[in-house]
């Protein structure tokens, strides 16, 4: 599991935020597939959710790491 998280946390912010983008997008599709019932595989719902909460994570980290360094400069 880290070694995924490591390599998120290698992307830049644009490839994160392109990537998230995408991911939401599946899971709209995936969403509408399984109203419509043409969705193969429901547990691809649940690994494009993960994947966009692990995105997420890694935004909240460089915020949260920006904000810590922002309030050490003005100490």
């Amino acid at each position: 599991m880290s070694a995924i998280m490591d390599e998120l946390r290698a992307l830049t912010d644009g490839e994160i935020d392109e990537k998230l983008d995408d991911a939401k997008e599946e899971l709209f599709n995936l969403r509408f597939q399984l109203a419509s019932a043409q969705l193969e595989d429901s547990s691809r719902i649940k690994q494009v959710r993960r994947s966009i909460a692990r995105y997420k994570t890694v935004i909240r980290e460089r915020q949260l790491a920006a904000e810590l360094l922002m309030e050490e400069e003005n100490a």
